[in-house]
């Protein structure tokens, strides 16, 4: 590809980019990215060239992953220069950097350096066009990254750097292919160190989901092949059922539930798609998990994690989190990485046995491994300086004076559950006290008083005409919805036989309209940190046995998630209402 073809980048390189260019740099760096799921490393490395006026950063694809989808929206989000993988491959360069082996990388002109875009190597698999394997040959086929079908070409290591995180790799490598071993080079693991030092702002993770005092936040997580947990290659599929399953068990006030899919199920099927054959699900509270940005901050945030034998449930065993495997295919891995050990001995979910009760028995006996965090790296916190220092040494360029350092993992956007389906709610009333459970299906070992709490916007409008609350959330002063005390009005007049409207107003208030008793404002009190819709439901309950607010307010204690959540109960002098609502019974 020349200067002429109308694909090539001329700036900042190319024949006449001196012509053009406002800076020029000693040092061009190029990104090559497989596909999503190896772009993610290189997003961690990449701060190691920051401030560096020497070095230009350039970025291409090899356009050899079946994964593609994903990569130009990533690419405008770095806004480097795209190298066509054509001019990429032929334009000299001083260091390249991957986090695969996909693609004709032996024909980068210029030192390579190949990163693991996971915990480690672990994984088996023939490189494609290799031919396949007579049955039952499964275990001879090369580890992914540390064997010579993936490290040699003619018969020669075309790899100037192997990055390892931990010298168990190596000794892999030296069985597996001896040739290499000149270019391994131990510099831990910047993907778990990110982690690591992020562990301080856990609590803001949680908050970021809306995971309030009490709850346990449930994460699963699927690797992408067809044996993993969202796949349906492996014997038997269990998401469909599981699914709804969970959130009819899981108490929707005691846990919060997220999923982390592997990018190249993500981009694979498409996120529309995953949307759609999880829509049930969300509405029921499940959070999808930005697959690149945002799923280590789920991961630390958890309280135990429903996976498979990929590399998030290890780094969440690494991390100290209970794991349950609900996918444990082994024949994909290789039997001497730690993972494999890890997949072997970690507990299995049943998915046809009570899933309240595996959840809370592996949370109760859970005690952290030592094996998965000595694996994960055999430098915790060192990864930056390390690899600065080789990237560095490969371009024969001094480093910069000023530290090694990693970007600290964002805060995620707030993201709190909007459930939508209907909710049954369970309540036993004495004086103020209210214990409550909602669930989207009747639980286990519940008994009290019923009610169907459904939210406005759920997908069955019919449900409506069978709720006792009424709910929907949005800001107080919405002019769509003419405000609380308006939009409770109209719901109670539209459903005459629902006795109670609630319109959460705030992460810790709402308004409530009951039938024959007037409106109330409801505000967490000292100490309460629950869903406002729960307040609503409580105060339903507490109505329904006969109760009555007095006139200076009443403070409720509903009990859920394990703890009491004073609820302060105001009544509302009402500003006039429309002439159609007025007479509102």
């Amino acid at each position: 590809m020349g200067a002429a073809d109308p694909m090539a980048v001329r700036v900042p390189v190319g024949e006449d980019s001196r012509l053009w260019t406002s800076r020029s740099t000693s040092r061009k760096v190029l990104l090559v990215a497989h596909n999503v799921t190896s772009a993610g490393r290189l997003l961690d490395i990449l701060p190691l060239f920051h401030d560096d006026f020497r070095v230009q950063l350039l970025v291409t694809s090899t356009e050899s992953s079946a994964f593609r989808a994903g990569l130009p929206e990533l690419f405008a989000e770095l806004e480097l220069p795209v190298l066509p993988w054509e001019q990429a491959r032929s334009l000299p360069v001083d260091l390249a950097v991957s986090a695969s082996f996909g693609g004709q990388l032996h024909a980068i002109q210029g030192k390579l350096s190949v990163l693991s875009h996971g915990a480690g190597y672990t994984k088996k698999l023939a490189r494609p066009g290799a031919g396949s394997r007579e049955p039952g040959a499964g275990s001879r086929e090369p580890t992914f990254g540390l064997s010579s079908e993936w490290l040699l070409a003619d018969g020669e290591t075309f790899v100037d750097g192997l990055v390892l995180s931990h010298p168990e790799q190596l000794a892999r490598l030296r069985r597996a292919c001896p040739e290499a071993e000149k270019a391994a080079v131990l510099a831990g693991d910047p993907c778990f160190d990110r982690m690591l030092a992020a562990r301080p702002y856990r609590e803001r993770f949680r908050r970021s989901l809306g995971v309030r005092r009490g709850q346990r936040l449930v994460v699963l997580n699927s690797t992408w092949n067809p044996e993993g947990f969202f796949g349906n290659g492996g014997g038997q599929d269990v998401l469909p059922s599981l699914l709804p399953r969970l959130t009819a068990e899981l108490p929707a006030d005691e846990y919060r539930l997220a999923a982390v899919l592997h990018p190249n199920i993500w981009y694979g099927h498409g996120p529309g798609q995953i949307r759609a054959w999880l829509d049930q699900a969300r509405r029921s509270g499940l959070a999808l998990i930005d697959p690149v940005h945002a799923w280590r901050q789920a991961l630390m945030a958890a309280d135990v994690v429903l996976g498979d034998f990929g590399a998030v449930s290890y780094y969440a065993a690494a991390l100290g989190l209970p794991v349950m495997l609900a996918a444990a295919a082994q024949d994909r891995l290789d039997p001497d990485a730690p993972l494999a050990s890890f997949v072997r001995n970690a507990p299995r979910l049943d998915p046809h046995a009570l899933l309240r009760e595996q959840v809370e028995k592996v949370l109760a006996e859970h005690r952290p491994l030592t094996a998965p965090a000595e694996f994960a790296t055999s430098a915790p916190g060192a990864s930056a300086a390390l690899l600065r220092r080789h990237f560095y040494t490969l371009m024969d360029l001094p480093e910069p004076t000023a530290p090694a350092l990693l970007e600290p993992l964002p805060l995620p956007a707030y993201d709190p559950p909007r459930r939508t389906a209907p909710l049954h709610v369970w309540a036993r009333v004495r004086g103020s006290e209210v214990v409550i459970e909602r669930s989207t299906g009747r639980p286990y070992r519940v008994d009290g008083d019923a009610h169907l709490a459904v939210h406005e916007d759920g997908l069955d409008p019919g449900s409506l005409e069978q709720a006792d609350v009424i709910t929907r959330d949005g800001q107080p002063d919405d002019p769509r919805l003419g405000g609380p005390e308006v939009w409770t009005a109209e719901v109670l007049r539209r459903y005459p036989h629902c006795p109670v409207a609630a319109y959460v107003t705030g992460p810790h208030t709402c308004t409530v309209r009951a039938r024959d008793h007037g409106v109330f404002r409801l505000t967490a009190g000292t100490g309460a940190d629950a869903d406002p819709a729960a307040y609503a439901s409580s105060l339903a309950a507490w109505l329904a046995v006969g109760a009555t607010v007095p006139p200076g307010g009443i403070t409720l204690r509903m009990h859920a998630a394990g703890g009491v959540h004073p609820v302060v109960v105001e009544p509302v002098v009402e500003p006039e209402l429309p002439g159609d609502l007025a007479a509102q019974p």
